[in-house]
C-alpha cells in the first residue's frame, strides 16, 4: 500500500512518522513550535499532493472519484493504491459517466492520467470528460432540480422507509477547502486544461500484434500488454513510491475501460467454463500488487452482467479493493414502479477495502438511488 508519510528519498509508514515525533521528545498533545530549515524539516509530515487528503479513519492518503456523493459512501475518497471496481449497468449507459468523472477529476487535481481501451482511442475519451462546475453554478443547478420537483412529503411517500432513517448526503461544496468538485455533463472540459496535462494512453488495437502468441496458462497478449505498459510508466514517470522521485510527487490515476470484454481476448463473457478464465484474474491480482507500491489509484468498469460463471465473479470481487455496481431501470421492472418514477437507477456499494485495519469498513448504505439530470449525475438517500 503507497504509505501517506514520506521522508526525503522513500515512502514511511505512519508508524515511522510516530517513532520519529516521540524521538524528538514532541507528543501528540503537544504543539510543534517553528521549524528550522534543515534536512529534517517536513520528515514528520504528510506528505503534500494536490488533490489528495489523508482518511480521518485510517490516515491511508485519499483522492477524489470526481463524484463527491460517491467520496462520502466509500469514506472520504479512493484510497490511493487502490482498485476501484465498477460493475457496468446493463446497456453501458451510466458506467462510462463514473469513468470519465475519474478522470476529469484528475485533469482538474494536476494529477497524471493513464487511459486504457479496447473499444475507443483513448484521445477521444478525453475529448468527451464533462467540464468542471464553480460553486455558484453547482447551487444554481441544484435550486433549479429542487423547484422542479413535487413537494417533500410527496416525494418522501415514494421512498423506502429505511432511506429516511439515513443521513442527507452533501447537497454541494461545504467549505473553501476543496476534494473533489462537480462537472457539467452537458459540456466538454476546455481543450487547454486537456493540453497542459500529463496523460499516456493505452488503445488496444494499436499496441497489439497479430503475430504476438501467447504462451499456455499465461496472460493473454491484451493483459500482457497493458500490465507492460503501466509497469513502465509507474517505474519510469517515478510514480513507484518505493524509489526517489526526482521531481514533485503526483499522482497516477489509471482508468481501464470494459475489461473482461471479448475486446480483449477474453472468452469469460461468452462461454460459462472459459479457457481462460485465469488470465482476468491473474491480471487484478498483479495490477494491484504494483499499486500498492506506487502513488497511483485506478479505476476499471467490466461487464460483470455478461460474465457467465458466478465463481469468476466471486474472484474478480476478492481482488478489487471497492466494488461499486450500478443497475439501470431501462427495460426493467422497476423502470415502472411508482416507487422510483423520479430516478433512472439504483447504485449498490458491493464492498470497501479495510485498509490499517483487522475489520472491514461497513459502509452506512448498501444500495441508493442515482438520477440523470440534464447536467448533474447525482446520487440520493432522501
Amino acid at each position: 500500500m503507497a504509505a501517506a508519510g514520506t521522508c526525503g528519498t522513500g515512502t514511511r509508514s505512519t508508524g515511522s512518522v510516530v517513532a520519529a515525533a516521540s524521538t524528538n521528545n514532541v507528543t501528540s498533545f503537544q504543539r510543534r513550535g517553528p521549524r528550522a530549515s534543515g534536512a529534517d524539516s517536513g520528515c514528520s509530515r504528510l506528505v503534500s499532493i494536490a488533490g489528495t487528503r489523508p482518511s480521518v479513519r485510517n490516515g491511508q492518503l485519499l483522492v477524489s472519484t470526481g463524484l463527491p456523493a460517491l467520496d462520502q459512501l466509500l469514506g472520504g475518497g479512493l484510497a490511493v493504491g487502490t482498485v476501484l471496481l465498477i460493475e457496468e449497468d446493463k446497456y453501458n449507459i451510466y458506467s462510462p459517466l463514473l469513468f470519465k468523472y475519474f478522470l476529469a477529476e484528475g485533469i482538474v487535481s494536476g494529477h497524471a492520467l493513464l487511459v486504457a481501451s479496447a473499444k475507443e482511442d483513448p484521445a477521444d475519451i478525453l475529448q468527451k470528460l464533462p467540464a468542471p462546475l464553480i460553486d455558484d453554478s453547482y447551487k444554481k443547478e441544484c435550486d433549479e432540480d429542487v423547484c422542479s420537483h413535487k413537494t417533500e412529503s410527496d416525494i418522501k411517500m415514494k421512498i423506502a422507509w429505511r432511506y429516511q432513517l439515513l443521513p442527507k448526503m452533501e447537497a454541494g461544496p461545504v467549505s473553501s477547502s476543496r476534494f473533489g468538485h462537480y462537472y457539467d455533463i452537458s459540456k466538454r472540459i476546455p481543450q487547454e486544461l486537456i493540453e497542459t496535462s500529463k496523460w499516456h494512453g493505452f488503445f488496444l488495437p494499436e499496441k497489439i500484434s497479430s503475430t504476438f502468441n501467447a504462451e499456455p496458462c499465461s496472460l493473454t497478449s491484451g493483459y500482457m500488454k497493458l500490465l507492460q505498459f503501466i509497469q513502465n510508466i509507474i517505474y519510469e514517470e517515478g510514480f513507484d513510491g518505493s524509489n526517489p522521485q526526482k521531481k514533485q510527487k503526483n499522482i497516477l490515476r489509471i482508468g481501464i475501460q470494459n475489461l473482461g470484454s471479448p475486446l480483449w481476448g477474453d472468452d469469460i463473457c461468452c462461454t460459462e467454463n472459459s479457457d481462460t478464465s485465469h488470465s482476468l484474474t491473474k491480471f487484478l491480482y498483479i495490477l494491484r500488487g504494483l499499486l500498492r507500491s506506487s502513488l497511483s489509484a485506478c479505476i476499471i468498469t467490466m461487464p460483470t452482467h455478461l460474465i457467465q460463471n458466478k465463481a469468476v465473479i466471486a474472484r474478480v470481487t476478492n481482488l478489487s479493493d471497492t466494488v461499486v455496481g450500478l443497475e439501470s431501470f431501462i427495460g426493467s421492472e422497476k423502470e415502472t414502479n411508482p416507487l422510483y418514477k423520479d430516478y433512472h437507477g439504483l447504485i449498490h456499494i458491493r464492498q470497501i477495502p479495510r485498509l490499517n485495519n483487522l475489520i472491514y469498513d461497513i459502509s452506512d448504505v448498501k444500495d441508493l438511488a442515482f438520477k440523470l439530470k440534464k447536467k448533474l449525475f447525482t446520487i440520493e438517500l432522501d
